[in-house]
């Protein structure tokens, strides 16, 4: 039996482009379903093919609309629940809410929690996502969670360029050392830490280089660039600080409120970034901004999950 047979594969709103691109991966045809709007704004959606019986996954980023597309997914995996679907996987590329993951306030909710929860709760019974903004946040959950990397994604284009030649990889913030320093590793490059402080309040943030950019490409690595405001702040400083050129890859593009204008203004020869939300037009346009999909990497994942194979292994092959 052709190992495609028990599988479907949906869309909802926000991942249909990536979504065809895992299904060509995988060589099979995109599952039949409806996602509209009422006048009221309430979303309805029919999945218009039997799922009885079937390995069934659900892909859809939780981007900006994010609730909209959030309740995409929970409705998406309820009525393949009631359908009488063998198993449920939500492919989550961009988990949105994950900087909600602590009460760093009093009377705040945890709200990347509650969104594991609902996941949880809609039928789902495994997740498949990228690049949590906080690697914890598997632990939200009470399900199986496979949690994929693109650096590979990343590495093989610059491998494929050759720009791993007197490169540094450069973490923007403390928070991301462990991902730039594995980054690193794969590249055969140093690392460099941008080390931000602000003297006192209301005082400009000071950005001091940990690590040698003099006379070397850089290249910022980070889970997500939202408003764009650190990273190129990051990339000046780095600049300042003698380097031959930066460029930085991110694997979600936000891009939110400034983003675009911040980025087109800055030092940055090139920012690449992944498909996990697709990108607006501007950004298409903008020569700096180059998007790589995660289709071969999510749909090789999904044909291991479906196959019972080890998903771990793509990272150490």
């Amino acid at each position: 039996m052709d190992f495609s047979s028990n599988m479907k594969v949906f869309s909802c709103g926000a991942s249909k482009t990536l979504t065809e691109g895992i299904c060509r991966h995988l060589g099979v045809t995109p599952g039949r379903a409806l996602v509209d709007t009422f006048s009221d704004g309430e979303i309805h959606m029919q999945i218009q093919e039997h799922v009885r019986g079937h390995d069934v996954f659900i892909v859809n980023s939780t981007a900006p609309p994010v609730n909209d597309n959030l309740m995409q997914l929970l409705m998406f995996c309820d009525a393949a629940l009631r359908a009488s679907a063998e198993r449920i996987t939500a492919v989550i590329p961009y988990f949105g809410y994950a900087r909600q993951d602590r009460k760093d306030k009093p009377r705040v909710p945890i709200t990347a929690k509650l969104v594991a929860n609902l996941i949880t709760a809609a039928g789902a019974d495994r997740v498949l996502t990228v690049d949590l903004h906080c690697g914890q946040i598997q632990g939200f959950f009470d399900i199986l969670v496979d949690h994929l990397s693109a650096d590979i994604v990343f590495c093989d284009h610059f491998i494929k360029r050759g720009i791993q030649e007197n490169l540094t990889v450069v973490s923007p913030d403390m928070g991301s050392v462990g991902r730039a320093r594995s980054f690193a590793g794969r590249l055969g490059a140093p690392m460099a830490i941008v080390d931000k402080r602000r003297p006192r309040e209301n005082e400009t943030e000071v950005m001091n280089i940990i690590g040698n950019v003099e006379g070397r490409h850089a290249l910022l690595i980070d889970d997500m660039i939202d408003t764009g405001g650190t990273l190129v702040k990051a990339a000046k400083a780095i600049k300042e600080h003698g380097a031959c050129s930066v460029r930085a890859c991110a694997t979600h593009p936000v891009f939110s409120g400034p983003a675009l204008d911040l980025l087109e203004a800055s030092v940055l020869e090139e920012v690449v970034v992944c498909d996990s939300i697709p990108l607006a037009k501007r950004a298409q346009e903008n020569p700096r901004i180059r998007a790589l999909s995660l289709a071969p990497l999510v749909g090789e994942a999904i044909r291991r999950i479906h196959n019972n194979e080890s998903v771990s292994s793509l990272f150490t092959s």
